[in-house]
């Protein structure tokens, strides 16, 4: 119980981080930082992570060795239940409500694929610790009955430190998200797509060279690419077509804040086909060709 009421002070504690994360993220950019300050939502919910495991899994197990070391009588285990029923309700529909919020933005991805892939920090920071707080009362009220039961309070223990190999293992996962986050990640294959038919459906550019992307938080993504233009094209064509091109970028992927394109003349023996825009090429024509094959089909049915 000791421990389940921990949990909780921590998870309200952690919500407040993520606010003031939020918050911090809206400040305009400045000289020192001008790209803005977008990885601060990054960085507090790295601290989440910290606090779930050093408050939250460190705690618990603390807790559930000192009670197995030095066993104390389980009083008033009907307070206990009762207490334990009203939180699980509670939990649940705050996991209810978190489901919904999500469901949205995960689409049809997997549970697993939308927290590694999201750019989002505070939806899988809540998601993940409405799921630990409602298993973790899970356990809690069933070693608070198994000790009930047989009158051995050390079962009580055991799920203390069951509660605390949980948290710590929701630590580690949001840890490890966050710290790929903060690194600095790149912007999913479907949209460096985008970017990449964006760019090469004007006239004004041949095709996409070199291409980077980078979230700079998850409302603001960098674009940095290198660009073929024709040999003899002027400079004045030239910076026209790239304006043109930035402009078709950004209705593609609005969250293209930061877009810089470098032109270039296309040589193909020097081309890297490691490079992600040629990755991103090869699967925005072959959509391109799915939907012109479907497009096809789809005639021929009309016209039948």
């Amino acid at each position: 119980m000791l421990a389940e009421g921990v949990h909780s002070l921590a998870d309200s504690g952690n919500q407040a981080l993520l606010l003031i994360g939020r918050r911090r993220a809206r400040q305009q950019e400045t000289r020192e930082h001008p790209f803005g300050f977008g990885g601060e939502r990054y960085f507090y919910a790295f601290l989440v992570a910290v606090v779930v495991f050093t408050v939250g899994a460190v705690f618990s197990c603390y807790e559930g060795i000192q009670r197995i070391q030095h066993p104390e009588k389980l009083t008033s285990p009907v307070v206990a239940f009762a207490v334990l029923g009203v939180a699980i309700v509670l939990e649940g529909f705050s996991l209810w409500n978190a489901v919904r919020e999500v469901g949205p933005s995960r689409g049809r991805a997997s549970w697993l694929t939308f927290i590694r892939r999201t750019k989002n920090p505070e939806l899988p920071a809540v998601l993940l610790e409405d799921v630990a707080a409602l298993c973790g009362l899970v356990l809690a009220l069933i070693g608070v009955t198994v000790a009930t039961l047989t009158h051995d309070d050390r079962w009580d223990a055991a799920g203390s430190i069951a509660i605390g190999v949980l948290l710590g293992c929701v630590a580690v996962v949001l840890a490890t998200e966050m710290k790929s986050l903060l690194i600095g990640e790149s912007a999913s294959p479907g949209m460096q797509a985008a970017i990449v038919r964006a760019i090469e459906s004007g006239p004004d550019v041949r095709r996409v060279i070199h291409l980077r992307t980078l979230h700079i938080g998850p409302e603001t993504l960098l674009v940095a690419a290198k660009i073929a233009v024709l040999h003899d094209d002027t400079a004045e064509s030239i910076a026209a077509g790239i304006d043109a091109a930035e402009q078709r970028i950004r209705a593609a992927v609005p969250i293209a804040e930061l877009i810089f394109l470098e032109p270039d003349i296309y040589q193909a023996e020097r081309a890297d086909v490691a490079d992600p825009a040629i990755h991103a090429a090869r699967a925005a024509r072959r959509l391109s060709w799915r939907s012109a094959a479907q497009a096809r089909r789809a005639n021929r049915k009309n016209a039948d």
